[in-house]
């Protein structure tokens, strides 16, 4: 029995949100008949979408069956191929009736794979069935309820059934296990000798600063100590030494410098850098110094990273200079005096604004103590940091140990906003958008651990490091495939390792909204869903959602006392929200059994799982 189907309408009833159905020939679906019309036409109900079809066969309203797709041009032909379904009719009714009408075996994995489909009303071809039938064979458990969610996403987004596919959506769901992943990579390749040199070393040294998000604000701060133990005239000549060691050695002062004299004012500058302004002063002449005297005090004055205090002992520097007598003598001791004021304050700085903005303290610091560029800033402080993490003397191993301890002091959300996307960029998410750009950074690029894998992967590894290869760029690659645009609906999921704190803890962000008829997304649409486990409240889920600029926030946990230890913290979300246009709802905390809710299931892994708290977001 066929019926030809006409796009006369689509969607009727449905919310425009909802993309048009398209439909592949040789995909299986249920349908409804809901009306007749004359000159045999009817509408059909094929899940939440509504079609007018022309009949070649005369069938009853109220009626379901099962369609077959035969033809897609110039119009969808329909193949019947059961007979009507009734209500009366049970699922296991339905389901042994298709299963016999297409020449399926009925096995266990195939009755699972059928009856999630016809639940979720969605249409699906059988050689992807016996796929799919094949892929659960193979899973435990809770792995097939897992699978089951990938398989849906796959036909949705009309992706290939592949094993790359399928493995990648698998292992992109998962909300643990990556930095274990990291680790056993990073074992693998410190034993494997046969790999290249400079492969093992780029990788290694790439998953190490995956591993230390705050390398540049803690090598800043360690910038700044180890300055502030040159400048300090009651500093042991020990301690002196020591530190400046450590800065030859990460390659930031001259190897001819020496305790007196450390710092520099040679070579290309950021024009608008402390570094460059001094040596504009330095440089000049008698007849030029009033202009660079002029065009410093106008730099020291719009200078965000100086406090009043220390503008104002710079001018008074200024004036007394202003003074003297012009000569050449007097240039260089008034450049050398205003190189060591500025050293002092941009030391302390560095300390106290960790995390501040481009051209901070510890920014303009490093500009005064050798030639920089913007883009090589970030790379000289994790240098630093990596020199500092080899074994070092008793005193700057005592300097490393309070560096750590102020930046994680300092971390907050702005912070911890900063790590992820360094991990994120590190990790190499974007890899094929910046393939993509004109102006790609090839050299940054190849930086990335994306790439690296896929390099590795082509060499003649063992088995073991193919696995954990395939692994880790697995659950890359399905990140990426689980995020995307379906419409106007936008869906985001992120993984990204994390260590801070002392502890390793892997953050899962998973975002769920929608774009506005502009392209761009509606920040007043959204629903985020936390999932943490943590080492003293245990399974927590956060349930946020947002409606027209209205948070409501549904917390769930099996702890008594959490209820009465959030209700102190909601005043401060509220106000936070409110600096950002949202208004706070509801704050509802509730536990699991009293909502009837399931507690979230991570999935166990084979490798040993690392300390810290997992979260999805």
């Amino acid at each position: 029995m066929n019926m030809s189907f006409q796009a006369i309408t689509s969607n009727a009833g449905v919310q425009n949100t909802q993309q048009p159905l398209a439909l592949r020939q040789g995909q299986v679906f249920h349908g409804t008949i809901k009306q007749l019309f004359p000159d045999q036409m009817a509408e059909v109900q094929i899940g939440g979408h509504k079609m007018v079809a022309k009949l070649e066969a005369p069938l009853k309203a109220g009626d379901a069956h099962f369609f077959q797709v035969t033809g897609t041009a110039p119009q969808t032909e329909l193949k019947v191929v059961t007979g009507p379904m009734g209500p009366q009719m049970s699922q296991s009714q339905q389901m042994n009736q298709l299963l016999d009408t297409m020449n399926l075996p009925k096995t266990a994995d195939m009755q699972k794979v059928m009856a999630h489909f016809m639940k979720e009303q969605t249409p699906i071809a059988k050689e992807q069935l016996i796929q799919a039938e094949a892929w659960l064979k193979n899973l435990s458990g809770p792995e097939k309820q897992q699978a089951l969610v990938a398989l849906t996403k796959m036909v949705e987004l009309k992706m290939p059934f592949t094993n790359e596919v399928f493995s990648a959506l698998m292992n992109g769901q998962k909300t643990s296990g990556m930095t274990s992943s990291l680790q056993q990579i990073a074992t693998l390749l410190q034993n494997d000798t046969s790999l290249p040199a400079d492969m093992r070393q780029t990788m290694l040294g790439q998953i190490n600063q995956l591993a230390k998000p705050f390398a540049t604000e803690t090598g800043g701060v360690m910038l700044a100590k180890l300055v502030q133990t040159l400048q300090n005239p009651n500093a042991a000549i020990a301690d002196k030494l020591q530190a400046l060691q450590v800065l030859k050695q990460a390659n930031i002062v001259p190897q001819n410098a020496t305790v007196q004299n450390f710092a520099t004012t040679q070579g290309a500058q950021i024009p608008t850098s402390a570094g460059a302004i001094v040596g504009d002063v330095m440089q000049a002449t008698p007849a030029t110094i009033k202009n660079s005297t002029a065009q410093m005090q106008t730099w020291v004055a719009n200078q965000t990273t100086l406090t009043d205090a220390q503008k104002q002992q710079i001018m008074q520097l200024t004036e007394r200079f202003t003074q003297l007598p012009m000569t050449t003598q007097t240039i260089q001791s008034f450049g050398k005096a205003l190189q060591s004021q500025l050293l002092d304050a941009f030391s302390t700085n560095a300390t106290q604004q960790i995390f501040g903005q481009d051209q901070g303290a510890k920014e303009q610091l490093l500009s005064l103590l050798r030639p920089v560029t913007t883009q090589n800033q970030q790379q000289i402080f994790e240098q630093l940091a990596q020199q500092l993490a080899k074994p070092q003397p008793a005193f700057i191993q005592n300097l490393v140990t309070t560096a750590e301890a102020e930046v994680t002091q300092a971390v907050d959300g702005k912070a911890m906003a900063h790590a992820m996307q360094h991990v994120m960029k590190g990790l190499g998410l974007s890899y094929e958008a910046m393939l993509n750009q004109k102006a790609a950074d090839t050299q940054a690029i190849a930086q990335m651990l994306k790439p690296q894998l896929l390099s590795l992967l082509e060499q003649p590894i063992s088995q073991e490091m193919r696995q954990a290869g395939e692994v880790l760029l697995s659950r890359m690659n399905g990140m990426q495939l689980l995020s995307g645009e379906n419409g106007p609906q936008q869906q985001l999921t992120m993984q990204v390792p994390l260590s801070f704190l002392g502890k390793h803890t892997e953050a899962t962000l998973q975002w769920s909204g929608r774009t506005k008829e502009d392209g761009k997304i509606d920040a007043a649409y959204a629903r985020i869903l936390f999932y943490l486990q943590m080492d003293s409240l245990q399974e927590t889920m956060i349930d946020m959602q947002v409606q027209n600029r209205i948070v409501t926030v549904n917390l769930f946990n099996d702890n008594p006392a959490l209820k009465a230890l959030a209700v102190p913290f909601q005043a401060m979300l509220k106000e936070g929200l409110a600096k950002k246009d949202y208004q706070l709802s509801a704050v509802v905390v509730k536990t699991f059994e009293e909502q009837n809710t399931p507690k979230p299931r991570v999935l166990k892994q084979t490798t040993t799982p690392a300390t810290g708290v997992d979260y999805l977001v």
